[in-house]
């Protein structure tokens, strides 16, 4: 069990990559830096993939590309709805970025979402863009009026809502990920032949992805219920 607690630190302990020397040295995180190399190779794959489109006699990838796009867009534009639909190319960003950030362990690279401050970031900009949808949509004054409905007794629980709804988020997030890693070495200790293969396949590739989109799912609800109006 020390050797568990030993890597479980270890895990935790999000490292420094390298220092910018600029204003003194500026030290990029771990999590930073692979992010970053995420972001660069789906920016590369964007530019490689939408190159040469048709519209006419498409390829088979575009036409694999357009079919992933549009299931993406249909989803999250039924969990929305019509007001919430300039929000979906946020919610397929988030999916993509944290699926495959679950997914980086299989290449050798820590996951950035075992990052609290990853997971932390990646909620508090989807709760603000939440919280931005309910004012675009009902202006401020129906914005803060929503917080007395349905009746103006809830109001000090409506409020506590917008603290915890990131909270909840981030530690869903944070915890599963974690969550999925310590159950690993514990089966290396008990199995620590063949066994742990499969297991690692599904914690890195099918859990990561339920992750992802759990994260994207409850974004997607709370923009909804944001966006329409009380009747």
């Amino acid at each position: 069990m020390k050797e568990l607690a030993q890597k479980l630190l270890e895990e935790l302990n999000c490292e420094t990559a390298f220092t910018i020397p600029v204003f003194g040295g500026v030290d990029i995180l771990e999590s930073v830096a692979v992010t970053w190399i995420i972001m660069a190779v789906l920016v590369l794959l964007s530019v490689c993939l939408v190159r040469n489109l048709k519209v006419e006699n498409p390829g088979r990838l575009q036409l694999a590309l357009e079919m992933g796009v549009s299931f993406l867009y249909d989803f999250f534009g039924g969990l929305v709805g019509k007001k919430g639909r300039r929000y979906v190319p946020y919610l397929c960003t988030v999916i993509i970025y944290i699926s495959i950030a679950n997914m980086v362990g299989l290449f050798g690279f820590k996951a950035p979402t075992k990052d609290l401050n990853v997971t932390g970031a990646l909620a508090l900009m989807s709760i603000v863009l939440v919280e931005y949808a309910g004012i675009h949509e009902k202006k401020v004054g129906g914005w803060l009026k929503s917080f007395t409905q349905p009746v103006a007794i809830v109001t000090p629980i409506n409020i506590l809502e917008v603290f915890i709804r990131p909270l909840s988020l981030c530690m869903r997030l944070f915890g599963n990920v974690l969550g999925a890693f310590v159950i690993m070495e514990l089966i290396k200790l008990i199995v620590p032949v063949i066994v742990p293969l499969p297991f690692s396949l599904y914690f890195d590739i099918f859990d990561g992805v339920i992750q992802a989109y759990v994260f994207a799912f409850l974004t997607a609800l709370y923009i909804n219920e944001a966006v329409e109006s009380e009747e």
